[in-house]
C-alpha cells in the first residue's frame, strides 16, 4: 500500500469527479484510474462503481472518509518520527526505592546527561515491592533499589539485566540535641527514642535479621515514629527526635557537617549495593546500565 493511495481517495471524495481529482494530483486521468485499481486490489474491494459513462464513489467509501483521515494523518507521524528518531531523545522511567533516588540517583542522571545529553527520566519513587510491581508491569524500563548481603538479589528472568552501581552501607546515626546523649563510649542511652522501620519494609527485613538495636519496633525501647520513607527518617534525626538508621550515602554530608553523628563503630553497619535492573529490550535502558555499571551485556 502506498500512501499516495490514501490521498488520491481524499482528493476523489472531495472532487467527487475523476477528472477534476486527476487534475487536483496533477497526472493524467487514466494514471490516477490505475492508481484508484492499485488502492483496490490492496484492499480488496471495489471502491468506485464504474460504468460506461459515470464512475459512482462507493458509499463505504464515503462514510469511512474521517478514518481514511485520521489513517492519513498517523503513517505521517510515524513516518516523520522513524526519520526523526534519536535514541538519546527519550524519556526512561524508572522504578526506584525512595532511599537511592536521594542518595545515588542525582549523581546518576548527572553522568547520564554527559553520556546522552537529551535523555530524560520519569522518576516513580516507592517502597521496593511497589517498585518491583512496576517493573514487572512494564510501567517502567527500570528498577533503582539497595540490596543487602544479608537478602539475596531479586530474582528476574532472562529478559532483566542487573548492574551495580556501587557500594553503600545503613548505619545508625543520630541529631539534634540527641547528639549530647552520646557516651564516650559511642553509646546513646537504651531508652533514646528511636524512629524506627516497619518489619515488612526492606530495611526492616534487613535490620531485623541482624538484631540491630533501634531498627525496627521490636529492637527499639521507645519508637517515636515507624516510617519507611528514608528521607523522612533523615529529617526526624536531624531535628533530634530519635536515632535512625541511613544509608551513608544520604547522611554523609550531615556527618561531614556535624550535623549527625555516626554510631555506626557502637551499634555496627549494614552492607548495601546499589543495584540497577534493565529491560533487555528497551534499547536506551541497556545503553544506561552500560554507562552506570561495568557488567556484561
Amino acid at each position: 500500500m502506498q500512501l499516495e493511495w490514501l490521498d488520491d481517495v481524499l482528493v476523489l471524495l472531495e472532487e467527487g469527479n475523476m477528472s477534476r481529482a486527476a487534475a487536483r494530483r496533477n497526472i493524467t486521468q487514466p494514471a490516477f484510474s490505475r492508481r484508484i485499481r492499485g488502492f483496490e486490489d490492496w484492499l480488496g474491494l471495489k471502491v468506485l462503481d464504474r460504468q460506461a459513462n459515470r464512475v459512482e464513489i462507493s458509499a463505504a467509501l464515503r462514510s469511512n472518509e474521517p478514518e481514511i483521515r485520521a489513517l492519513t494523518a498517523r503513517l505521517r507521524e510515524l513516518r516523520t518520527k522513524l526519520a526523526q528518531f534519536d535514541a538519546t531523545q527519550t524519556t526512561v522511567a524508572i522504578a526506584a526505592q525512595h532511599a537511592p533516588t536521594c542518595s545515588t540517583f542525582p549523581d546518576m542522571a548527572l553522568r547520564a546527561k554527559h553520556g546522552f545529553p537529551g535523555v530524560q527520566f520519569r522518576l516513580r519513587a516507592g517502597n521496593l515491592s511497589d517498585c518491583v510491581s512496576m517493573f514487572l508491569r512494564g510501567d517502567t524500563s527500570m528498577l533503582l533499589c539497595y540490596e543487602a548481603e544479608s537478602v539475596r538479589p531479586l530474582q528476574f528472568g532472562p529478559e532483566v539485566r542487573r548492574g551495580l552501581w556501587g557500594n553503600d552501607y545503613l548505619i545508625p546515626v543520630i541529631g539534634g540535641a540527641l547528639r549530647y546523649t552520646v557516651r564516650d563510649n559511642g553509646e546513646v542511652p537504651p531508652e533514646t527514642p528511636a524512629i524506627v522501620y516497619p518489619d515488612t519494609s526492606y530495611f526492616g527485613e534487613v535490620l531485623r535479621k541482624k538484631e540491630r538495636a533501634f531498627g525496627t519496633p521490636g529492637y527499639s525501647t521507645a519508637p517515636f515514629s515507624v516510617s519507611a520513607f528514608s528521607s523522612g527518617t533523615r529529617e526526624l534525626v536531624l531535628k533530634g527526635l530519635g536515632v535512625g538508621w541511613l544509608p551513608f550515602g544520604m547522611a554523609h554530608g550531615e556527618i561531614e557537617s556535624g550535623a549527625l553523628i555516626s554510631l555506626a563503630n557502637r551499634y555496627g553497619r549494614e552492607a548495601l549495593q546499589v543495584a540497577i535492573y534493565a529491560d533487555r529490550k528497551v534499547g536506551m535502558a541497556e545503553a544506561l546500565i552500560d554507562l552506570w555499571t561495568n557488567t556484561p551485556p
